[in-house]
């Protein structure tokens, strides 16, 4: 039987990690630390013991958010990254997995902190991606490991 390994790191490929086996904690926070961390609604992350956390590129850098936890990110891109407190387990952002979907939340933490337009986002109207505008060209890191980079 092969063990599955999650791969990712942040947006310009300075920091890369791999978390091995599924047996982790998918969930979303809206806690403000979060919301502050992340810049959106809520942090999504995927909780693996640390045992099971290789960093495979580059080093996380880190601001203590509070006296128990501490915030990992990419110093060169600002990608958040982790979120990391005293006990056994590293939090890493379900975004920064090159497949997103593998690790998908299935619980919702501090919902009384929730942006209360979060119960309303699927209602808004819908706008493909590059309807009008420049065409983007993508600078990031590609979705999957890579030898070297840039």
């Amino acid at each position: 039987m092969t063990e599955t390994i999650h791969s990712g790191g942040c947006q310009c490929g300075a920091v890369r990690f791999q978390a091995h086996g599924d047996d982790f904690w998918p969930s979303i926070c809206h806690c403000r630390m979060c919301q502050k961390q992340t810049g959106g609604y809520f942090g999504a992350f995927a909780t693996f013991k640390d045992d099971l956390v290789t960093w495979t590129r580059g080093e996380v850098s880190y601001f203590e958010s509070s006296n128990i936890a501490k915030r990992g990110f990419c110093k060169d891109c600002g990608t958040p990254l982790t979120y990391e407190w005293h006990g056994d387990g590293i939090s890493l952002a379900i975004g920064a997995f090159d497949d997103p979907n593998k690790v998908a939340p299935n619980k919702q933490l501090d919902v009384e902190a929730r942006i209360k337009s979060f119960d309303t986002l699927h209602e808004l109207p819908v706008k493909t991606f590059g309807d009008d505008g420049p065409e983007v060209i993508n600078h990031q890191h590609p979705d999957h490991d890579t030898k070297n980079w840039p």
